[in-house]
């Protein structure tokens, strides 16, 4: 009996003693802010009471306190790394004081690794994709970017083609008309000169004429098609006056003298199946499809009689093929649709496309214009066709389709007198004289375009 009692005092003793020993917080506990079970944040200036994680709220006492029909009681604090719950987006700064992480793509835009990461990536991309899309133009040198691949451009091209011969059913000439003949013939005079031009052997079949039938059913748009094509006429027979003001080419002179050394790309040019077709319309026009369809109105057959003539607007359309600008301007209106979404941040919608026509498309189409009539030049030249010609061509057409004083600026072609002054000039001029007179006298005359 008095071991037992002598034992019973030194266990008291020893639980007396345990209970009055005070356990030092854990590292993981200490590194964040003190929360005391009342609902207080301990801090050491200004202590701040807050009871939305108080232990002895409603919530913890069902969540992490008791238990109910034999689960076990979990204490859980989702501000305590113990491994259960999600993950914590929170930090704690030197005055003990909790913050909360941004979440999403904003929180990565704060690391600069991963703005640097992102910025090289996209630099690379960038560089990448414009580099490998630039090509340089046939005989201007001038460097232009082109997004749509050349596969992509032909079919866009034959397709517009069936289109086209869908919506004439009817009227397109036969093949054996003397007007059908004879326009064949001149067009493949100029395709034989652009061969020369680029020195390539022979990879085009000889100017086929498009047949009448079509597979397409819709005949509808014909009326459309006129309508965008057909622009006012005025029988007006004028001559070509030099004594207008003279306009410079330095751009082309400058990216020839830029750029010289470098290869003109043609590969677009590879194993196309030229073809042409005339349509009976009263439409001064005539163009040319990427993929080498062209399209000749007897409207223009009525005002332009002699060949040089109509060898000068046929490789002037061949010329856009050459430069690709249809691809080109495709390329351009991307851009320009882009910078239109800018600026609608800025100023209102009607502005900013007034603005966007005026300053980059209209000036930008007349360049193109402008380019394909220097290309135009060389291959009627080359084709054996009179270049002085070239001038009063553009100069007549210029009062078919009404010059104005404002075409300069508000027209997406230059002014038939601008256009006549430019290809009147004598560096301009004197390049295809020169390959002309070759061509008359039997001489090679090759490779002009590279």
């Amino acid at each position: 009996m008095g071991c037992y009692r002598k034992a019973k005092l030194a266990l008291d003793a020893l639980t007396s003693y345990t209970s009055k020993i005070v356990t030092r917080p854990s590292v993981e506990e200490s590194a964040f802010s003190r929360i005391y079970q009342d609902g207080s944040l301990s801090s050491a200036s200004n202590p701040v009471k807050f009871s939305g994680f108080s232990k002895s709220c409603n919530f913890y006492q069902r969540l992490g306190s008791g238990s109910q029909m034999g689960v076990n009681k979990i204490n859980y604090n989702p501000f305590l790394g113990n491994g259960i719950g999600a993950k914590r987006f929170y930090y704690v700064d030197r005055y003990r004081v909790q913050h909360f992480k941004p979440r999403g793509p904003k929180r990565w835009f704060r690391n600069p690794r991963t703005v640097l990461i992102v910025v090289l990536v996209g630099s690379g991309a960038f560089i990448t994709v414009y580099y490998g899309n630039l090509e340089t133009v046939p005989y201007t040198k001038r460097r232009h970017f082109v997004l749509l691949s050349k596969t992509m451009e032909r079919k866009m091209g034959e397709t517009q083609f069936e289109q086209m011969k869908a919506a004439f059913k009817g009227k397109i000439l036969p093949a054996l008309h003397p007007e059908s003949v004879r326009m064949r013939l001149i067009a493949q005079d100029i395709i034989d000169a652009l061969q020369r031009g680029l020195k390539r052997e022979q990879v085009w079949s000889d100017m086929g004429y498009a047949s009448q039938e079509s597979d397409m059913a819709h005949e509808a748009s014909a009326h459309e098609t006129l309508k965008a094509l057909s622009e006012r006429e005025e029988k007006i027979e004028g001559k070509w006056y030099k004594e207008d003001e003279i306009l410079d080419d330095n751009w082309v002179q400058q990216c020839r003298k830029k750029e010289k050394g470098l290869k003109a790309d043609a590969s677009h040019l590879d194993g196309l199946n030229w073809e042409i077709l005339v349509v009976n319309e009263p439409v001064v026009n005539a163009f040319c499809l990427p993929g080498g369809k062209i399209v000749v109105f007897t409207g223009l057959l009525e005002h332009f009689r002699t060949d040089a003539e109509i060898a000068t607007i046929i490789g002037h359309e061949v010329g856009h093929a050459v430069a690709r600008h249809a691809a080109e301007g495709i390329t351009k209106n991307l851009w320009v649709a882009i910078l239109q979404l800018i600026l609608y941040q800025f100023i209102m919608p009607d502005i900013a496309n007034a603005m966007s026509v005026l300053f980059l498309r209209l000036p930008f189409s007349r360049r193109m214009e402008i380019e394909a009539d220097y290309v135009g030049l060389l291959l009627m030249a080359s084709a054996g066709y009179d270049p002085r010609i070239a001038p009063r061509v553009y100069e007549k057409l210029g009062k078919l389709t009404g010059d104005s004083a404002l075409r300069d600026y508000l027209s997406t072609h230059p002014s038939g007198k601008r256009r006549a002054q430019l290809l009147a000039q004598a560096q301009v001029m004197e390049e295809a004289l020169h390959i002309y007179r070759d061509r008359i006298a039997g001489r090679g005359g090759e490779g002009f375009f590279l």
